[in-house]
């Protein structure tokens, strides 16, 4: 794909789709806790971008624009080309959804973001910065993850949000030197994608778009949580068919609250195919 050997995981039933793409530094593990409640309602796919898990590594620094390149080769290898289609987008993941969804064009049914970052976000005024520092405790946790006592110190916060199974294949192929290498380049990815967010932001999603939002801020950051949900709300508002919705949950929110992420992308599989249910009633969401 694209010159990238991907790992590509296929579940569920039916004749609807969805294709999961997941957050800086984690795959297609990272939705283990939500596929098994879509098995009967769709097909479901989850992948490993290239350089993450069981993907082939790469010698080059990937761009959002290679990474939404990949996204729409996988969607276009897989999911036949009439089949009603979900997307379903985690973190930095939004950002490479979001440049994906103009290439996928009608095809794409549904939209769910998962806690993303919007450009207009004061997070990233100063985020060269911020990602320099990042990058360089990256560099020592990537020497150090060799060690697996040490890597198991840290990615702590997973172990504690995912089944055991599931953590164990995390450690194994995410929390590795090389995992962590691919999370530096995406976050370069970052750093040079947003200047061009900023001055041409990607086209709204015109298909019906659904953000879920945490309402519990990470130790420290409450005032950047609260600025970053405003400007969730204010994108979202923008949208011709959009919805936000706060939730009981921090920013893993698919190993936090599996069930309303299932929920949300039922509705939206709902919404794309209207003969196939009624959909959920607005008060029966969490809002």
């Amino acid at each position: 794909m694209n010159g990238h050997s991907v790992h590509v995981e296929e579940s569920g039933r039916g004749t609807d789709w969805v294709v999961f793409e997941a957050g800086a530094g984690l795959g297609r593990t990272s939705w283990d806790l939500v596929l098994p409640r879509l098995a009967d309602r769709a097909r479901l796919v989850a992948y490993d971008r290239a350089g993450f898990g069981r993907s082939g590594r790469t010698s080059g620094r990937p761009g959002i624009d290679d990474l939404a390149a990949d996204l729409v080769a996988l969607i276009e290898d897989v999911v036949p080309p009439s089949a009603p289609l979900v997307l379903v987008a985690h973190s930095m993941g939004g950002l490479v959804a979001r440049r994906a969804v103009d290439r996928l064009g009608p095809r794409l049914r549904g939209l769910l973001l998962l806690d993303p970052t919007p450009e207009s976000s004061p997070v990233y005024d100063r985020f060269d910065r911020t990602a320099a520092k990042v990058d360089r405790a990256l560099a020592v946790t990537q020497a150090l993850v060799r060690f697996r006592p040490l890597a198991r110190m840290a990615s702590g916060n997973v172990r504690r949000l995912f089944p055991a199974d599931t953590y164990a294949t995390m450690l194994a192929e995410d929390f590795v030197p090389a995992g962590i290498a691919q999370t530096r380049k995406e976050l370069a990815a970052v750093v040079a994608a947003i200047p061009r967010f900023r001055a041409e932001p990607p086209g709204l999603p015109t298909c019906p778009t659904v953000l879920l939002s945490p309402s519990r801020p990470d130790r420290g950051r409450r005032e950047q949580r609260t600025a970053m949900t405003a400007h969730q709300r204010q994108w979202v508002a923008t949208l011709p068919d959009g919805r936000f919705e706060q939730i009981d949950a921090g920013h893993l929110i698919q190993a936090e609250q599996p069930g309303i992420v299932a929920e949300a992308v039922a509705h939206l599989l709902d919404r794309a195919t209207p003969t196939g249910g009624q959909g959920l009633a607005d008060d029966a969401r969490p809002s």
